[in-house]
């Protein structure tokens, strides 16, 4: 079965310049193994790269050998659904891509909330 949007359409592809998401496969899939839940399809901006830094989880460093090219404001990304909603909450939330953002997203934040950034 094809795993299903926040719309209720088939998961798009997150696009972008390398491999994302949490099995490297291009889509914000999920499984048993992703503790993060990395549901939400995003476009990386200044303000949410500093923010996630702040709380201790660096996205813009690049870690050599672990695939991980470290990213910058305009790169897309699959973010953990509760530092979304997090990063939302203080106002910093990027800028969701809902075709491409896993429903089990909405197990975390409403569909008016991704609509909003």
């Amino acid at each position: 079965m094809k795993a299903k949007n926040v719309l209720g359409h088939e998961l798009k592809p997150v696009g972008g310049e390398f491999p994302m998401g949490f099995y490297r496969d291009g889509f914000c899939h999920t499984g048993p193994n992703d503790k993060g839940v990395h549901v939400i399809a995003a476009t990386m901006t200044k303000e949410f790269l500093d923010y996630s830094r702040s709380k201790g989880n660096d996205l813009m460093t690049p870690i050599p050998g672990s695939k991980f090219p470290g990213l910058k404001p305009g790169d897309k990304w699959c973010l953990c659904a509760a530092r979304w909603k997090e990063a939302h909450d203080a106002g910093v939330a990027p800028k969701v891509i809902l075709e491409a953002t896993h429903e089990r997203a909405l197990e975390f934040v409403t569909l008016d909330q991704l609509k909003t950034q």
